[in-house]
C-alpha cells in the first residue's frame, strides 16, 4: 500500500506489530471501535470504516483515528494497523487538555 499525505498538517502511522497473543483483524477492529466509543478514550481515539484520504482529517481533534480499512492481519500474530492524525490541531487540543488539568489541580 502506498501513502501520499500531501497536506501540511496531517500525518499517518503505519504500524506493524508482532503480537504475543493471537488476534484476528476483526477482533482488533472491534476493540478499537469499542475504545473509540468509550467516554474515557473517545476524545483521543477516533475510528473510521470510511474510504478516506489525508485531507479528511484536517481539523480533527482526536490524537489518532484508527483506519479500519487500511490494516491487515498477515497471520494471527502479525498485524499492520494504520492511524491518521492532524499533528497541529489534535496536538493543540491535547495542550488545552493539559492546561485544564493543571488548572484543576490549583
Amino acid at each position: 500500500m502506498a501513502f501520499r499525505v500531501p497536506v501540511p498538517d496531517v500525518s499517518v502511522v503505519d504500524l506493524t506489530c508482532r503480537l504475543k497473543k493471537s488476534a484476528t483483524y476483526d477482533e482488533i477492529k472491534a476493540v478499537m471501535k469499542a475504545k473509540s466509543e468509550d467516554p474515557k478514550y473517545a476524545k483521543y481515539l477516533g475510528y473510521t470504516e470510511e474510504q478516506v484520504v489525508s485531507s479528511d482529517f484536517i481539523g480533527d481533534t482526536h490524537s489518532t483515528i484508527f483506519d479500519a480499512n487500511a490494516g491487515i492481519a498477515l497471520n494471527p500474530n502479525f498485524v499492520k494497523v494504520v492511524a491518521w492524525y492532524d499533528n497541529e490541531y489534535g496536538y493543540s487540543h491535547r495542550v488545552v487538555d493539559l492546561i485544564e488539568y493543571i488548572a484543576s489541580k490549583e
